[in-house]
């Protein structure tokens, strides 16, 4: 599986983003699919998941209300919908992969595809 994520940039505080994530394979429609990011200095961490279903969504805590993560298997792309965006949400977003027909995890690790990552920067 081959990632590639896009549209990240520089935004002010309280301005939104939306970041996408192309995937190779016929089979995109068995990935679940989540986002991670990593700020400087910080240990990559969970954003939010989509199962593979698509019927099973979830956020961490800090983005909940705020962010939306969404997927096209038409397109082989899943989004990630920044709103009300903040400074600490600058950082690296990674789009992932578990492979086929996993479900959801929010450990970093239990990933084994992994986009190169977008850089969102939040000004204040």
């Amino acid at each position: 599986v081959q990632l590639q994520a896009s549209g990240g940039g520089v935004v002010q505080a309280g301005g939104s983003l939306r970041l996408s994530c192309a995937a190779s394979g016929r089979t995109f429609n068995r990935y679940t699919m989540a986002w991670f990011r990593q700020a400087p200095g910080k240990e990559r961490e969970f954003v939010a998941v989509i199962r593979w279903t698509g019927s099973n969504l979830y956020y961490a805590d800090s983005v909940k209300g705020r962010f939306t993560i969404s997927r096209d298997n038409a397109k082989n792309t899943v989004h990630l919908q920044m709103n009300s965006l903040k400074p600490e949400d600058t950082a690296v977003y990674y789009c992932a992969s578990r492979g086929e027909y996993y479900g959801v995890s929010y450990s970093p690790p239990e990933y084994p595809y992994w986009g190169q990552g977008t850089e969102v920067t939040v000004s204040s």
